[in-house]
């Protein structure tokens, strides 16, 4: 086959609609338009949320036809990462292709028999952060299930991960469909049939948003506080204008978080700013009457953002407050900090064109 064929084959599957990402009811509407029995939607299923196959070829309870027919319409729709970078701590960044040539980041955290993998839902993001680089890129698209779960599904440990935590790129909940039917397939009988106690889903707090996941979902909920005061929040977070951090803690006072489901805090802690037992007072005033957790989180700088972070000392001494106070408080170890740790360095380094291992080691995938 010459380039051209080639190039016109690329382009011919690229305009078949993915697999990844469908749900059992979705894939009964398809089977049932293809002409094909009703239960081929629970095998196709089982191949690819419980076997992962990478093709539909590999599908072999499936009759030659019916892979046909499927092979005419869909792909799997599996990416394989376009670059890894491993740190010295053994915590992996994959960048990963999405939408119309966009890049996203992953990033595997191994942790003795714990390995947590952080996904992203959005390129770039709406909510700009102070602190974020990828609020920095802007808003350039949303990612679609098939484009989430990608990253769980063609992440070389995969087979290792025992929680995913959705605090990579972009704002949950400003990609609400997408990332509720992702969790969905995770935690489907059909599906991964993961427990909901494995995944945490981050948001600053989106009006409406928050409340439709929380009454949909019963994966645990991670708010991104950073300040429990309105008006420095609003400095750090310009979406405290639309859902301030008190009316989110209000909100989360309506929902149970004694037994299964969990709620927690993060609390990046800036040097002189945020990190004194003043604020661990309003943290305690904020959170009264709510079961919760606060994750205390150092700051990782990024370009262009003259922020200060804080010392161990210091972030020690607010976690003790808190902790006497009757607040379970914890530090949390930073990781890959020699891999463009700061959630957005990578993509915007791959995008910009720089070299991204110059002082990091780097497989190409």
């Amino acid at each position: 086959m010459d380039s051209g064929e080639t190039t016109k084959q690329k382009r011919m599957e690229s305009n078949k609609r993915r697999l990844i990402g469908m749900t059992l009811d979705e894939l009964r509407q398809e089977v049932k338009a293809l002409g094909m029995p009703a239960f081929t939607a629970s095998q196709i299923a089982q191949w690819i949320y419980v076997r992962h196959v990478r093709t539909i070829d590999e599908m072999t309870n499936l009759s030659k036809e019916n892979r046909r027919r499927l092979s005419a319409c869909f792909e799997l729709g599996t990416r394989a990462p376009l670059q890894r970078l491993e740190s010295v701590d053994g915590t992996v960044k994959y960048l990963f292709p999405a939408c119309e040539d966009k890049f996203v980041e992953t990033v595997f955290i191994p942790d003795g028999d714990r390995a947590t993998l952080c996904v992203s839902s959005q390129v770039g993001c709406k909510m700009n952060c102070l602190f974020c680089q990828t609020g920095k890129q802007g808003f350039e698209g949303q990612l679609s299930a098939a484009d989430i779960l990608n990253q769980i599904y063609a992440l070389p440990e995969a087979d290792r991960l025992t929680n995913i935590v959705f605090m990579g790129q972009g704002e949950p909940m400003d990609n609400l469909d997408n990332v509720l039917r992702a969790t969905q397939v995770l935690t489907a009988d059909w599906g991964y049939a993961w427990s909901p106690k494995r995944i945490t889903v981050s948001s600053v707090g989106v009006k409406n948003k928050l409340k439709r996941f929380l009454d949909e979902s019963d994966c645990h909920v991670a708010i991104s506080m950073h300040s429990p005061l309105p008006a420095q929040r609003q400095q750090l977070m310009p979406s405290e204008r639309q859902m301030g951090i008190e009316e989110v803690v209000e909100l989360l006072k309506n929902y149970d978080f004694t037994h299964q489901r969990r709620c927690s805090f993060e609390y990046i802690c800036f040097g002189g700013m945020n990190d004194s037992v003043t604020y661990a007072r309003q943290i305690i005033r904020l959170t009264q009457g709510l079961e919760c957790r606060v994750n205390l989180i150092r700051f990782h700088a990024i370009p262009g953002v003259d922020l200060p972070a804080s010392d161990e000392k210091r972030m020690e001494n607010l976690r003790d407050y808190l902790t006497s106070h009757g607040v379970f408080c914890t530090i949390r170890a930073s990781r890959g900090q020699d891999i463009f740790a700061a959630c957005g360095l990578l993509s915007t380094a791959h995008k910009d064109g720089k070299d991204t291992h110059k002082n990091s080691p780097q497989t190409n995938v």
